[in-house]
């Protein structure tokens, strides 16, 4: 096995061991809070999540334009110095950030659960966004090892802190939120010692470089407003949710959510290795790793969806003051095939190939659908089961027209495919959600038996495919 091999097995065998664990503790998280925590309480962490995951938005694709500059570099031949500035300005510019948000918060929210999450906020941005900036770096130069060290830190030890408040009967979400914090806090200085090298630089020899500051942020904002619009296009439906009917039923739909991409997890840490690695290869290759990819990812995906049946019998047991969102699952789990292709490939493709206004057209347009679409099931016809239908189906558009543009680029049918996908999910979904036993599962198990066959050929070819590209 050459170096290559090497290199990609054992960055990929990183990902993977971190990755395993995260899903561990999110399952953990996922399943025991809701049913420890009163219903208004877990809706309010899930509120603060919710807030939390536009936090990047804020600084302004900086981090992101480190990422796409430098990836595929070595960490030994970067220049510390212009690092070290760089790091100077994001922190300072963070902290502005913050103290305008938190006086904000203090100002102007009246609710006082609300005006706690913003406040919160405001000191995690700060945490959260220089960690991108030593995360993004060791990402960019393959430290795969040590970024994985960094997310297991945070994981682990909210994890056991967790644990620890809940086994002393403390059910409060607040505290909930504080020790997320810490840990983030925690990892975050093991993000700098891991990056000292940069941090060790003497401050009077460095200048600060707005020039670099604009380069970064000019190439990394098309990639981070995409981002943010992408998380906009869920996201205004859980506003409307939470703005129209109430924060329990606000919560109810998230621990969905959270199921339906607990998959997730997994494929996005797979985007972080293949990244660097299509960053090599040349262009005439790509399509040919496209398809194998692709292939692969799409039978392993529509296989998942198996795991939706036994999950809907275990949640009605286990939570049954949550039967909404069991019920909800059978609309929205097959979000993991459109955003698992989104993610990993799709998006991965398009960084590749420089394509950030493409993944932006793309986003935006989703964007506009999902606000007009949410527009009309919350405010006009005020139904809340088409409004969580309408998530898998703005996704859905999304994915489709994201490989469509990809497909003329790299000039690759996928009519085939994709017609044989959006089957098998609509399968899926009628019969989960209209034939309510075990008979749907077996329907479903029965399509996706006819699904190997009519692909068995291509699935053997891809998998072939694979260990050609590894072994090169």
């Amino acid at each position: 096995m050459n170096n290559k091999a090497k290199k990609f097995l054992k960055n990929f065998s990183y990902t993977l061991g971190t990755n395993l664990v995260n899903m561990i503790i999110s399952a953990l998280l996922i399943f025991i809070l809701p049913k420890v925590m009163g219903i208004e309480e877990y809706s309010y962490w899930q509120l603060y999540l919710f807030y939390s995951v536009y936090v990047p938005f804020l600084q302004l694709g900086w981090t992101d334009g480190i990422y796409l500059r430098f990836g595929g570099q070595k960490y030994e031949g970067l220049n510390k110095k212009l690092f070290f500035s760089q790091f100077i300005l994001l922190l300072l510019f963070q902290i502005i950030i913050g103290v305008i948000m938190y006086s904000f918060a203090s100002i102007y929210i009246i609710n006082d659960d609300k005006k706690f999450i913003i406040q919160i906020i405001s000191i995690f941005l700060a945490i959260i966004n220089v960690r991108y900036f030593f995360t993004y770096i060791l990402q960019a130069t393959n430290r795969f090892k040590e970024f994985s060290q960094i997310i297991l830190i945070d994981r682990i030890l909210f994890l056991v802190l967790v644990f620890l408040f809940l086994f002393f009967g403390v059910r409060d979400y607040k505290l909930l939120i504080l020790l997320d914090l810490i840990g983030k806090f925690v990892s975050l200085i093991y993000a700098a010692y891991l990056c000292k090298e940069i941090l060790t630089t003497k401050i009077l020899h460095v200048t600060i470089d707005i020039k670099e500051l604009m380069e970064n942020i000019s190439v990394g904002s098309k990639i981070m407003f995409s981002n943010t619009v992408s998380l906009m296009i869920v996201g205004v439906i859980r506003l409307g949710i939470e703005r129209s009917w109430d924060i329990n039923t606000f919560g109810k739909v998230s621990l969905t959510l959270n199921i339906s991409n607990f998959v997730m997890i997994f494929i996005n840490a797979m985007g972080m290795v293949i990244f660097p690695i299509l960053r090599r290869v040349e262009e005439k290759k790509l399509p040919n790793i496209y398809h194998t990819l692709r292939t692969l990812l799409m039978a392993c995906l529509l296989g998942t969806l198996i795991m939706y049946y036994p999950l809907k019998y275990l949640l009605s047991i286990w939570l049954p003051s949550y039967s909404e969102s069991v019920l909800f699952m059978a609309l929205v789990f097959p979000i993991i095939l459109f955003e698992g292709k989104m993610s990993l490939l799709i998006n991965t493709y398009l960084k590749t190939l420089r394509k950030e206004k493409t993944l932006l057209f793309v986003n935006i347009i989703s964007l506009v659908l999902s606000i007009l679409i949410s527009s009309i099931t919350i405010f006009l016809i005020q139904n809340l089961n088409l409004v969580v239908f309408s998530i898998v189906i703005i996704l859905m558009f999304r994915s489709v027209l994201a490989e469509l543009l990809l497909s003329k680029m790299l000039k690759f049918n996928i009519f085939k495919d994709t017609l044989l996908e959006m089957t098998m999910t609509f399968v899926f979904i009628f019969t989960g959600w209209f034939v309510d036993s075990w008979i749907s599962m077996i329907i479903y198990f029965i399509a996706y038996l006819i699904y190997l066959v009519l692909k068995q050929k291509h699935i053997k070819m891809a998998f072939n495919n694979l260990k050609e590209i590894i072994k090169k």
